[in-house]
């Protein structure tokens, strides 16, 4: 395809990364339209960090290419990608006030000095960190640090937006305040936005679309309620979703499995089941469930009365059915 052909966005072919005889990323092709923030999700180790070294050009990769609004960057170094990364650690200069930290960057790319203010000046009107200018990051929360690395991002005016898990470190109240700004700050305008988290709460409430990794291979990609309701493979169906799903032994060739949010209460059938925890969740409760097929999850309503024994069922259209050996998910539903 030649690039005036191609689409606009981020679209990474056969991508691989090989560090010595380990193959960390193994033929990744995906892209990500303009406007769009698609979250990189997996356990620790599954490539979303290489992925993201990878567009900004800190990584160069053994197989394939990288392209930005039509243009190869493969080979480009990273000063001339024009990304916007924020990451985990804030990666802030310690003796630098804020305005410092947003404006060296700009100023060691020849940019007037009136302009410089004037972009820092709205970035940081836009993120309510005016008051806190002239401080130093010493002086500032963890919240108010991780909205000046995101103010350095966005100061840049990039081409494309990177965040590598950069919520991680705050408590979790915080983190949903500032995902709900982040959401409205970066997503749906002309640039790509690509989200590393191993959180999927945080993928699930942030993301257009998802990205599930895991050993360096891409399980799945869709929306958020794809995942959920049609998992390409076990994998995926115990990775999205929480609580985490009930697996049923393998019969015939298949591995059923059922959400925890969909067992239900029943007098007869189901499973025998021993209440081992309670935990209140506010409007539901989550019962650690005693089972003859091991530890079992199943959410209900916080006024159900539950006695410490008995009998739990589903509707058979809520099951998920796998084949035994690959772990993919087969089309066959139990309708009975």
């Amino acid at each position: 395809m030649s690039g005036d052909q191609r689409p606009q966005g981020l679209v990474l072919e056969g991508l691989e990364r090989r560090v010595g005889n380990n193959l960390v990323l193994d033929n990744l092709n995906l892209g990500v339209a303009p406007g769009e923030c698609l979250a990189l999700l997996g356990p620790s180790g599954c490539g979303k960090t290489t992925i993201l070294r990878l567009i900004a050009g800190l990584d160069r990769p053994s197989a394939g290419s990288i392209h930005l609004d039509g243009v190869d960057i493969t080979e480009q170094p990273p000063s001339r990608r024009e990304v916007g990364m924020v990451f985990q650690s804030y990666a802030l200069y310690p003796h630098l006030s804020v305005e410092r930290n947003l404006s060296l960057g700009m100023e060691l790319r020849g940019l007037p000095r009136d302009r410089v203010q004037q972009q820092i000046s709205s970035v940081l009107e836009l993120l309510q960190l005016t008051a806190q200018r002239r401080r130093r990051p010493a002086e500032l929360s963890g919240g108010q640090r991780q909205r000046v690395a995101l103010a350095r991002a966005l100061v840049r005016q990039p081409r494309i937006y990177l965040l590598d898990e950069p919520m991680s470190n705050l408590d979790a109240q915080l983190r949903e305040d500032l995902r709900a700004e982040l959401r409205l700050l970066l997503c749906g305008g002309p640039q790509p936005v690509v989200y590393v988290t191993h959180d999927q709460q945080e993928a699930m409430g942030l993301a257009d679309r998802i990205a599930v990794l895991h050993e360096g291979r891409l399980q799945q990609i869709g929306t958020p309620r794809q995942l959920y309701q049609e998992p390409a493979n076990l994998f995926v169906a115990g990775f999205i979703g929480r609580p985490r799903i009930n697996v049923l032994p393998a019969e015939a060739g298949r591995i059923r499995a059922i959400r925890p949010e969909h067992l239900e209460l029943v007098e007869e059938g189901g499973l025998e089941a021993r209440v081992l925890v309670r935990e209140w969740q506010g409007a539901s409760q989550l019962l650690q469930l005693d089972t003859p097929h091991g530890r079992w999850r199943m959410v209900c309503p916080a006024r159900l009365e539950v006695a410490e024994s008995a009998r739990v069922g589903w509707l058979p259209k809520r099951e998920l059915c796998f084949e035994a050996g690959s772990g993919r998910r087969l089309a066959w539903r139990n309708t009975a």
